[in-house]
């Protein structure tokens, strides 16, 4: 017999491995292909396993969860989840529908910074970098505390502090919250530039470490609400927060 399950809480292939070794512990499975990207869990088993025997399996392997489950013929095992339904086809996603939501925050900030920048008629860039590192730091902490477990437990997969202490991945939105205020605010901006020159450079790292790395690991710069590759587009954006950091700091 073969099954299908879809899963929330694998971010990378780690994460599949877990699941894969967690399913395989089960007496009547006999195989299972696991594909964090799909976020899918493709089982071949003697008979259907209980739900809740496999969901005991997964929670001990970590924060993962079956959320439906489809039979060989894609139609709900109504024995085991009453609520499932058939698994859409998974489309291909362009660059565009990947990025959009990161587009979009970039140039509303960039917008709104812009529009602030303006005094007396004449525009300040030295305004605009500051209000754009505030914007960009406060709105990019939020996404982080909507699921600040899910962005922690995503952020160990490949900063380099997180990795070794876990409770980083928690206190580093509330250190993006700290920067945005502060460049709002003003207070000690040499030492804030500093503090961000520090602090994304040792994100760069990590981010620069992982691409060099064959293990897909998704980005946790907008927490789990949107689902971004781990790889340039990350790495711009540190390296972008360091340069204004350092244009401001000199200038």
């Amino acid at each position: 017999m073969q099954l299908t399950y879809t899963l929330s809480g694998m971010t990378c292939g780690g994460c599949a491995a877990k699941v894969k070794s967690a399913l395989l512990k089960h007496p009547d499975v006999l195989s299972a292909e696991v594909s964090h990207q799909e976020g899918t869990a493709k089982v071949e088993a003697e008979s259907t396993p209980e739900r809740s025997q496999l969901d005991k399996l997964l929670a001990d392997a970590g924060d993962y969860r079956i959320t439906e489950e489809v039979a060989e013929n894609n139609t709900p095992n109504k024995g085991n989840h009453s609520h499932a339904s058939a698994i859409p086809e998974q489309e291909a996603v362009s660059n565009w529908e990947t990025y959009k939501p990161l587009v979009l925050i970039f140039l509303f900030v960039a917008g709104i910074a812009a529009i602030a920048s303006f005094d007396a008629q004449a525009f300040s860039w030295h305004h605009w970098m500051r209000y754009f590192m505030a914007g960009f730091f406060i709105v990019f902490s939020f996404f982080k505390f909507l699921d600040l477990k899910g962005f922690a437990r995503s952020y160990a997969m490949y900063d380099l502090l997180a990795t070794q202490w876990k409770g980083y991945g928690y206190v580093y939105p509330f250190i993006e919250l700290g920067l945005g205020v502060l460049y709002i605010t003003a207070i000690n901006l040499p030492a804030t530039h500093v503090a961000t020159i520090v602090i994304m450079g040792f994100s760069s790292i990590g981010v620069i470490r992982n691409m060099l790395s064959p293990n897909q690991v998704q980005c946790a710069c907008l927490g789990t609400v949107f689902k971004l590759p781990l790889g340039n587009v990350t790495l711009v954006e540190d390296l972008l927060m360091i340069a204004m950091a350092g244009v401001m700091l000199v200038i």
